[in-house]
């Protein structure tokens, strides 16, 4: 019978998708796969292959719920523990593959117990709650961005984070840089930190200098609640630009970019590198300990990047970070090269690699249990 990978994962697509991303290839390799969730992170699972088994445990978080539900919170986890267990008892895995969120839980503390190998794949510079708590628990933490944040002493791996298949098709697509001719401006947020962007871009963007700001062809993405609001200033000040709340031809509108204005959430940062522009990057203040800051620092390292802190952000200094890009073609080449290079196009394979090699381990009294 073909090996078994058992993926732990739930509770937002940030930890869906690369999951996803890996149980595809590892299908691809003849394995079989299931995914261990909560009924939460179920309905985020209907992209994953009809191939793969979702075999549902209670969880909990303490994040959630008054008094008497936080008390309830360990009983539920260890009856998603006992459960996981019993099933991989029945058909073993030969490992573990934890992506956070409070949903992986259970099978990653099952397959502790049961001494199987595992490991966690971290897409933020900052390791989530839970996989900090399984940290030192497992064989190899993959670390989606880097450099990672990570308790002393950690097995680690840097593998990147899996991308979407159109974002592959564009990668390293050759970058035109700024000149005298129409330019390309991408703006880009998360559904919730995209406000900010969207009251201090078009400022900045209309305090350029006109010959400058003439040749811009700005697509912006905006919360719908704010999609009239930024229309209504591009075209009060004669700027060329197309609002939407979602482009379903992102990486397309990636590429063909000069430069792109964006939070530094994992998945954003994975596909500017792997497609390789120059980019202002303004971290999501509020994100879990401050995790999007962390993810741009590979990027700025690696002078791709001008990192703005959101208390920092104001549109006139925005304005001046656009110009000096725009303005000088050879830093822009500069920056497309830095961010390429930090790119990890076959990041799925190498997270694919390592669960086989991992895989084929037992563990010894090193083991960290």
């Amino acid at each position: 019978m073909a090996r078994l990978l058992v993926i732990a994962a739930g509770g937002t697509g940030g930890h869906m998708f690369p999951a996803q991303a890996l149980a595809e290839e590892m299908l691809a390799r003849g394995w079989r796969v299931k995914l261990s969730t909560d009924e939460r992170g179920a309905r985020y699972a209907g992209g994953f292959p009809e191939a793969v088994t979702i075999d549902k445990v209670r969880s909990a978080t303490f994040a959630r719920g008054g008094a008497l539900a936080k008390a309830a919170v360990p009983l539920r986890i260890a009856g998603g523990v006992l459960s996981a267990a019993a099933a991989m008892r029945r058909d073993r895995p030969a490992i573990v593959v934890g992506f956070g969120g409070y949903p992986s839980i259970p099978a990653l503390a099952a397959a502790t117990l049961l001494r199987l190998p595992r490991m966690i794949h971290e897409q933020n510079g900052v390791l989530g709650r839970v996989n900090t708590a399984f940290a030192r628990r497992v064989q190899m933490v993959a670390c989606g961005t880097w450099p990672t944040d990570l308790p002393g002493g950690t097995a680690h791996e840097f593998t990147g984070n899996p991308v979407r298949g159109a974002v592959l098709a564009k990668a390293g697509a050759p970058y035109i840089p700024p000149g005298d001719y129409p330019m390309s401006l991408l703006v880009i947020g998360g559904s919730q930190g995209a406000r900010i962007l969207s009251d201090t871009v078009p400022e900045a963007i209309a305090a350029l200098p006109d010959d400058l700001r003439g040749r811009l062809r700005v697509s912006h993405q905006a919360r719908g609640e704010d999609e009239a609001r930024v229309k209504d200033f591009y075209a009060g000040h004669a700027i060329t630009a197309e609002v939407r709340p979602f482009f379903t031809d992102l990486p397309t509108r990636m590429a063909e970019a000069q430069l792109v204005i964006s939070r530094s959430g994992a998945s954003s940062v994975a596909d500017i590198s792997v497609i390789g522009r120059p980019s202002i990057l303004i971290p999501y203040a509020a994100a879990t300990g401050d995790h999007q800051a962390a993810n741009a620092r590979g990027l700025a390292q690696a002078d791709a990047a001008i990192v703005i802190p959101e208390r920092r952000l104001v549109s006139a200094d925005l304005a001046g970070h656009i110009a000096a890009v725009l303005q000088h073609p050879g830093a822009a080449i500069k920056m497309a090269h830095g961010a390429l290079d930090q790119g990890r196009p076959d990041a799925t394979q190498r997270l694919a690699a390592l669960v086989e090699r991992l895989s084929s381990t037992q563990e010894t009294g090193q083991a960290r249990t």
